[in-house]
């Protein structure tokens, strides 16, 4: 009597479908780990290039305001050289 009976096989089957389960149930945690943690680094990511974003704007808007405030000086030597120039052909 070597042949297996049917409560051996119902153990069999069973204990298959046990493993099959630990199996999908342990895949589905690895994948769902994976996704959180590529989430995770994808918003780092968008915060890095938003801190990025930010920086570059404020560092374009300041060298706005200092070449408006060189252009000024510039207007301002440009009106007194045009001075001492008219003071100069006047002294000649």
């Amino acid at each position: 009597m070597t042949g297996m009976s049917d409560h051996d096989w119902t153990e069999v089957v069973g204990a298959i479908g046990i493993f099959a389960l630990l199996i999908s149930v342990f895949t589905v945690t690895v994948v769902q780990f994976a996704k959180t943690r590529r989430a995770r680094l994808e918003s780092a990511r968008a915060d890095d290039y938003r801190r990025l974003a930010e920086t570059a704007t404020q560092a374009q808007a300041e060298n706005a305001r200092l070449l408006a405030a060189m252009d000024g000086r510039l207007g301002g030597m440009e009106t007194r050289m045009s001075t001492v120039e008219r003071v100069l052909s006047d002294v000649d």
